[in-house]
C-alpha cells in the first residue's frame, strides 16, 4: 500500500513538472535521443475518472439594470434562504417602489407569498408580473406555474390545471428557442 502511495506521488510530481515545462518556439540546434524513461504504473484504484461534461444551467436572467434594485433582490434572496421572509418581503417591496413595472420583482414577491401560504396574494402578484412581462416566456412560465401551485393549495384543481397547461406551453416554447438558438 505504501508503494502505491509513493507511485502516485511520483506520478503526480512528474505530471506537475511536465505541466510547468516550457515549449521552445524554435527546434533545438541538436537533437538528442532521450534515455529510456522508466514507466510509472499507476494502480487502477488511484486513476481519476474523467468527469462528465457538466450540464450548464440556464443563465440567470437580468432582473434589473439598476444596481440598487439588484442589491435589494440579492438581499431578499439571501434573507429568504436564511428563513427571514419578512425581511425579504420588505426588500422586494422597496425594490418595487424603485421599479414598480419590474415583472421579476413581482414574481419574486409572489414566490415569497406562496411560500408563506398567502395563496390569494401570490396569485395576484403573479398576475401583476404577467401584466409587465410582455414576451418574456421564461418569466411567464414561472408565473403560470406559481399560479397553478397556488390554485392547487386552494383546492381549485380545474384552474390549476389550466395554469399548468399554460406554463408547460411556455416552457416548451422556451426550450424550442434554446434548441434552435433564437
Amino acid at each position: 500500500m505504501r508503494d502505491n502511495k509513493r507511485l502516485f506521488f511520483v506520478a503526480a510530481w512528474l505530471l506537475l513538472l511536465a505541466g510547468c515545462a516550457s515549449v521552445p518556439t524554435q527546434p533545438p540546434a541538436t537533437t538528442t535521443i532521450p534515455e529510456a524513461v522508466p514507466q510509472v504504473v499507476i494502480p487502477q484504484s488511484v486513476v481519476p475518472v474523467a468527469p462528465q461534461a457538466p450540464v450548464e444551467p440556464a443563465p440567470k436572467p437580468v432582473m434589473s439594470s439598476n444596481p440598487a434594485v439588484v442589491a435589494l433582490l440579492d438581499r431578499a434572496q439571501l434573507d429568504t434562504s436564511a428563513g427571514r421572509s419578512e425581511t425579504a418581503g420588505a426588500s422586494l417591496e422597496r425594490g418595487l417602489r424603485i421599479e414598480p413595472r419590474n415583472p421579476w420583482l413581482w414574481q419574486e414577491l409572489a414566490q415569497l407569498r406562496l411560500s408563506q401560504g398567502q395563496y390569494a396574494q401570490a396569485i395576484s402578484l403573479a398576475q401583476k408580473s404577467i401584466s409587465f412581462a410582455a414576451h418574456e416566456r421564461r418569466l411567464l412560465a414561472l408565473d403560470w406555474r406559481l399560479i397553478g401551485n397556488a390554485r392547487v393549495a386552494q383546492g381549485n384543481s380545474a384552474e390549476a390545471e389550466q395554469a399548468f397547461k399554460r406554463a408547460t406551453e411556455l416552457e416548451q416554447a422556451v426550450q424550442m428557442e434554446a434548441d434552435h438558438g433564437f
